[in-house]
């Protein structure tokens, strides 16, 4: 992050200047707002934390401020999870820095989340955004975290929004923005008994009949509780093998965002295996293409 002073170039302008190919220098601008500081060299202004205590919002007031700006209908902050609407913050705040055709609006499973916020994370890069996103963190759909990275966001919103209009319902063309599952919901749920249908009466068993029917009826009472059990069972593996596979997803995940930092950190070098590895990392499920396996020469 750059320093509250900076050196010049011999013809005066700030080192940190982009100069563009006619000559024209976009000056490095230093800002404040609502106690941030905020640098930015002509494209998104970055905003940083400098105290503890900053001026946050209510969780109903800042899901209420959500679906106003792109008309969402959300209920919770948990579900700002899905991503979905970062990206079209961004496509409001940045035109064209983001394609909303591909961002999944309707996202229900944590790899459609993680899909909208590589989205994200590509217009951050564009952007020259300087803010790291937990990924890792959001689409598990916990509370404080969600909160946290709205409340920045709606600062990086106020520092960067010039007040234009803009339509999020045109700017979707046509796709349904459908709130994401509340991440509290039960996933797993035993079959309800089906109700009896409309206009059947059950018929009384004849004294003859009644103590078939007893037996019968106890007996059908076991079936029904092995059948429970056997349930319960299968919930439980299921349970099992769900967790298992979020620890190994969750394994990797950890991998490949250790490969970001590293390319990040060496990305200026302009090493082209680190730009082939950043192509990667980065591209979206509608572009990732085959490629041809590598042999060695022995």
């Amino acid at each position: 992050m750059p320093g509250p002073t900076q050196t010049l170039s011999p013809n005066g302008e700030n080192n940190n200047d982009i100069i563009q190919d006619n000559g024209t220098i976009i000056p490095f601008r230093k800002h404040t707002v609502r106690g941030e500081r905020s640098y930015s060299w002509g494209m998104a202004v970055n905003v940083y934390s400098t105290s503890i205590t900053q001026e946050t919002m209510s969780r109903h007031d800042i899901i209420a401020w959500v679906n106003d700006i792109v008309s969402l209908n959300y209920t919770k902050v948990e579900q700002l999870c899905s991503g979905a609407a970062y990206c079209q913050f961004m496509d409001m705040l940045f035109p064209g820095c983001i394609s909303l055709k591909k961002v999944k609006f309707q996202a229900k499973l944590e790899h459609e989340y993680i899909h909208n916020f590589k989205l994200l994370q590509a217009s951050f890069k564009r952007m020259n955004v300087d803010k790291v996103i937990p990924v890792e963190k959001l689409v598990k759909g916990r509370f404080q975290d969600n909160l946290d990275f709205i409340q920045w966001f709606k600062k990086f919103y106020d520092a960067n929004y010039d007040g234009k209009e803009y339509d999020p319902v045109e700017a979707r063309q046509g796709q349904d923005a459908i709130p994401p599952p509340d991440p509290g919901e039960q996933i797993f749920n035993l079959p309800k008994n089906p109700a009896s249908k409309p206009g059947s009466t059950p018929s009384r068993p004849s004294s003859a009949k009644r103590a078939s029917s007893s037996s019968s009826a106890s007996k059908s009472d076991k079936d029904l509780e092995t059948q429970v059990i056997q349930l319960n069972e299968q919930v439980h593996s299921l349970k099992l093998a769900l967790e298992g596979v979020e620890k190994e997803r969750d394994f990797y995940f950890g991998k490949l965002r250790e490969i970001e930092l590293l390319c990040q950190e060496h990305g200026q070098e302009n090493d082209d295996l680190v730009q082939r590895l950043m192509e990667v990392l980065y591209a979206s499920e509608e572009h990732v293409s085959v490629r041809e396996p590598l042999t060695a020469a022995f």
